[in-house]
């Protein structure tokens, strides 16, 4: 059953998924965190993000300076080499659901730094 499955779907479709966890804290804790310009809640949180984007993220919190960092991908090289030896179908399917790529950071530990009063 299971070689049969891996010819309807992709190799890292069906052993990775297309999103990936990310753990979000900061100090101070309950800081804001906008991701691609939404706000998702405050830390500490955890989200399961879709591994082919790309994310901004911003950490917000009252009397401190928001901090800013980005969240990349990149493509596996393995997944390609299992689905181009399981023939035509895997590499269609993870091409185009974007399993084949992996978030460049699954946690984040966002320490901000207290705004100057004017």
């Amino acid at each position: 059953m299971l070689a049969l499955s891996h010819y309807l779907v992709g190799c890292a479709t069906l052993f990775k998924g297309t999103t990936q966890e990310v753990r979000f804290n900061s100090n101070p804790q309950k800081a804001r965190v906008i991701v691609n310009s939404v706000d998702m809640g405050e830390t500490p949180l955890t989200l399961r993000l879709e591994s082919k984007k790309s994310y901004t993220i911003e950490f917000r919190a009252e009397g401190y300076k928001p901090k800013t960092y980005t969240i990349s991908n990149r493509v596996g090289a393995g997944w390609i080499i299992l689905d181009v030896l399981g023939g035509l179908v895997p590499v269609i399917v993870d091409a185009a659901t974007g399993a084949w790529y992996s978030l460049d950071q699954t946690n984040i530990d966002a320490v901000l730094e207290k705004q100057q009063p004017r």
